[in-house]
């Protein structure tokens, strides 16, 4: 059913859409050069390094640690931090956020650490932090970390003080895997310094020597500093969230290229081009409502911002974005209920709402 519904929207396309007039074949076109502005800029030197990343976070750390420190026993002061930045380390896909969030939660971590969690974790992996500074500016990405981190935080309080309880069942840690965690955390750090220095705008000679020496360094610690099954894994992995993503980040920034030359730029001046209450609140809504794959959020806000979007919709729009959409609202309230899911609801669009505006007022 799935694949005749596919080859109907695609031929209803075809059928349908007016390529002769202008504005199509020139939207078309803008979204084929962004693509290739993306494949240019941003795929080799920080996507594919941020995916070796990822497979390394999913392989070779422990994270036993990490989860209990989740545990319903974890001081606040060390739940709520360790929830808010957890997600760079066990989670890089939004996909795998709420099967997550679900676990943590029954196991006990309780309803504010579990949200604290499920807000940060999708926004705060490696890949959207970098593709982020990389497209959209520095400024906006650490604006997102620190925004997200904080506002997490605060989210999490909240449903804690309204919704006092503890998940059921004891809190079970992960079994070791055997990965020496010194050795892991040094490769993780080499590919880190790459993905870091890539970005940065020094000598040529230097930058690319030094990631030559990165890069080689990293490939000879895959292939003498583990087993050759973790190596394996570590790949597999790796590939695994290329595919996931990779397809869907695609097919975004052709559309946000599309948008860009179809979208009336005064309607997105008119809704979101103020850093106001108005513009601001109607971006975290809009970005709690749609779905966004993952990474697919930076290409289209780029495109909003060219076509007028002021930089606290902007900010509020990638908050919200990540976090929230209607396919994970069901999932969400069907894992807690109905009255805690849609104060977090109302929480995520009110936070991301007033980080945008502070955003808006201090950029």
């Amino acid at each position: 059913m799935k694949l005749f519904i596919a080859i109907l929207i695609v031929f209803l396309i075809f059928y349908f859409v007016p390529f002769d007039l202008p504005i199509v074949s020139e939207s078309i076109l803008n979204g084929f050069k962004m693509l290739n502005e993306y494949a240019r800029e941003h795929v080799l030197l920080c996507l594919v390094p941020a995916f070796f990343i990822a497979g390394t976070i999913s392989v070779m750390l422990k994270k036993d640690a990490i989860l209990k420190l989740l545990g319903p026993d974890a001081k606040r002061y060390i739940s709520y931090p360790i929830a808010a930045i957890s997600g760079a380390i066990l989670a890089v896909c939004s996909c795998t956020i709420l099967p997550l969030f679900g676990g943590i939660y029954k196991k006990g971590a309780g309803i504010g650490p579990a949200t604290t969690f499920l807000f940060a974790g999708p926004a705060i992996n490696i890949a959207a932090i970098f593709l982020t500074a990389r497209v959209l500016g520095w400024d906006l990405g650490i604006a997102r970390m620190i925004a997200t981190i904080t506002a997490a935080i605060i989210i999490g309080l909240i449903m804690e003080l309204l919704f006092k309880e503890k998940g059921v069942g004891g809190f079970v840690q992960t079994t070791s895997d055997g990965t020496d965690n010194v050795k892991a955390i040094v490769f993780f750090l080499i590919q880190l310094l790459f993905i870091i220095v890539s970005g940065l705008k020094i000598n040529p000679t230097v930058k690319y020597s030094t990631l030559g020496v990165l890069g080689l360094s990293t490939l000879a610690m895959a292939v003498f500093g583990f087993e050759k099954d973790q190596t394996k894994s570590w790949i597999a992995e790796t590939w695994d969230f290329a595919k996931k993503i990779l397809p869907y980040l695609f097919v975004g920034v052709f559309l946000a290229g599309v948008i860009t030359k179809l979208l009336p730029q005064d309607v997105v001046v008119y809704l979101l081009g103020k850093n106001n209450i108005f513009s601001t609140f109607i971006a975290s809504v809009i970005g709690a409502l749609m779905y966004f794959a993952t990474l697919t959020e930076v290409p289209i806000v780029q495109a909003l911002t060219q076509l007028g979007m002021a930089k606290g919709p902007t900010l509020a729009l990638l908050m919200a974005g990540n976090t929230l959409s209607l396919p994970s609202m069901i999932v969400i309230t069907k894992l807690i209920g109905k009255k805690k899911a849609f104060t977090y609801f109302g929480l995520v669009v009110l936070f991301s709402t007033l980080f945008g505006m502070i955003y808006g007022l201090i950029a």
